[in-house]
């Protein structure tokens, strides 16, 4: 579905409306197609592609941001910290390259796409991208055979890729809006699919029983012209400030934002949004405050008004610990 029309369904997805009933026999046919397709691997019809290293997927059932990449980096310092070596694999939404590649911190968004360059940019591990899943992973092993274990940014609903593990994200505000399927609904897959998975993070809002507490975080602002500069919050204050947010939830940020009792006007793009400078030109404006997905995509034309918060995910420490002793059996 194009993208801009996703966007104005979205409006529709939290509450039921006369337009649902246009929509819900494309919903059930949506339903049936996707659940033909997973029984189809599930009973070996269509084949699937297992790679010689264990494959952990971070996805969700939802259509939208709910927070995967912040997770997916997380998982990656926790295996880090236990004597893993992983890499990270990616579709590279929103770029437009279809071969296996590897993504370098100053990749091109447009042709790797915005979060694998965000992910790059941490340097915690080898990240590549490739429109089929499974051939990507194949690539990053010949070319860092000191990989022993991937992560997958997205592709839950990919089953072409044998997975050992499955971690879903929800964002913990929106849940499921209004529990239908596309195009009636955010939801991809029905939400009893969770019971097939290993663990579900929530992003925010309060997790039910069985589900792991996430939470974003960030204190500090670095100057995107000139990364080493950073400010915090209370330097920004009595400033005039505009923010923008190109991603899944952009009320998210500016939410965040508000927290840290900063005032602006809040300027939200559709999701893996391609800007110009001439679009973010604020007259009067001290200072432009971006997310690390926004920035990647802005580096080519900042000037020293450009600020971008850094976050990191902070989730229950109790799932670290669970996917370790999965993978130990």
């Amino acid at each position: 579905m194009h993208k801009e029309s996703l966007h104005g369904l979205q409006q529709h997805w939290n509450h039921v409306t006369p337009l649902h009933a246009l929509l819900t026999p494309l919903s059930v046919l949506f339903w049936l197609l996707s659940l033909i397709r997973r029984k189809l691997y599930h009973y070996g019809i269509f084949s699937g592609i297992k790679l010689p290293v264990p494959v952990i997927v971070v996805g969700n059932i939802t259509v939208g941001g709910t927070g995967k990449t912040p997770a997916t980096l997380w998982l990656a310092e926790q295996l880090l910290a236990n004597g893993w070596h992983p890499g990270i694999i990616s579709r590279g939404y929103g770029g437009s390259g279809t071969a296996p590649q590897e993504v370098s911190a100053n990749g091109d968004p447009e042709i790797v796409g915005d979060e694998p360059v965000l992910m790059a940019q941490r340097k915690l591990c080898p990240v590549w991208v490739g429109r089929k899943r499974p051939e990507a992973g194949q690539a990053l092993l010949a070319a860092h055979p000191e990989c022993d274990i991937l992560i997958s940014d997205d592709g839950l609903q990919h089953y072409r890729l044998i997975r050992d593990l499955e971690l879903v994200v929800i964002d913990g505000l929106r849940r499921f809006g209004n529990g239908m399927l596309l195009p009636t609904g955010p939801l991809r897959e029905k939400i009893s699919r969770l019971a097939s998975v290993d663990a579900v993070i929530v992003n925010g809002g309060t997790p039910q029983a069985g589900e792991f507490a996430m939470q974003l975080e960030g204190t500090q602002f670095y100057n995107l012209l000139n990364p080493d500069i950073t400010a915090s919050a209370a330097e920004f204050r009595d400033q005039t400030l505009h923010a923008i947010a190109g991603i899944g939830h952009p009320q998210r940020f500016f939410s965040y934002l508000q927290e840290m009792g900063l005032h602006f006007t809040p300027h939200a793009f559709p999701d893996h949004h391609r800007y110009s400078a001439a679009e973010l030109n604020y007259p009067g404006a001290n200072a432009l405050l971006m997310t690390e997905k926004d920035a990647v995509k802005c580096a080519g034309f900042a000037d020293e008004h450009y600020w971008v918060l850094r976050v990191d995910a902070q989730i229950d420490p109790a799932l670290a610990q669970n996917i370790l002793e999965k993978l130990d059996t």
